[in-house]
């Protein structure tokens, strides 16, 4: 497993706000050459550590997209089947376990508030769920 150290870590920072910041734009924040950041990257991404490079955008600005949080708590020693059904539904973006009250979070996204009710539904429905509290997002702030 790669192990990061500092300059690693602030590329990664920088990379975070900017995903299409040119090498020789890193290499000037970073303050070490253009071939050290090209070094660093490839590394980064044959080691799996760094995955890929995306545009970000507001999730709120999505037309007819309806985004919650679901808090989950299961039943027992069945989170390990819970998680491979959770992960078959399409309109589940993320999938986090946790600690608290709650055993896992999951992002959700539907087009409109029908799909958004079959999916509350269908999560529900799924055995070892004891109980779920669900809020929708509103806006990005």
């Amino acid at each position: 497993m790669y192990q990061f150290d500092e300059l690693d870590r602030r590329m990664i920072e920088v990379l975070r706000g900017d995903g299409r910041a040119p090498v020789s734009k890193l290499a000037e924040i970073l303050g070490v050459t253009r071939g050290t950041v090209q070094a660093r990257i490839d590394r980064l991404t044959e080691s799996g550590a760094l995955l890929g490079f995306t545009v970000r955008v507001r999730q709120d600005n999505e037309a007819g997209a309806i985004r919650a949080v679901m808090m989950i708590e299961v039943a027992g020693k069945s989170t390990t089947a819970i998680i491979k059904r959770l992960r078959g539904m399409p309109e589940l973006h993320s999938l986090h376990t946790t600690n608290g009250a709650w055993d896992l979070i999951a992002e959700l996204r539907a087009s409109s508030l029908h799909d958004f009710d079959r999916v509350l539904r269908e999560v529900r429905q799924i055995d070892g769920i004891l109980n779920s509290e669900t809020s929708i997002l509103l806006s990005s702030v």
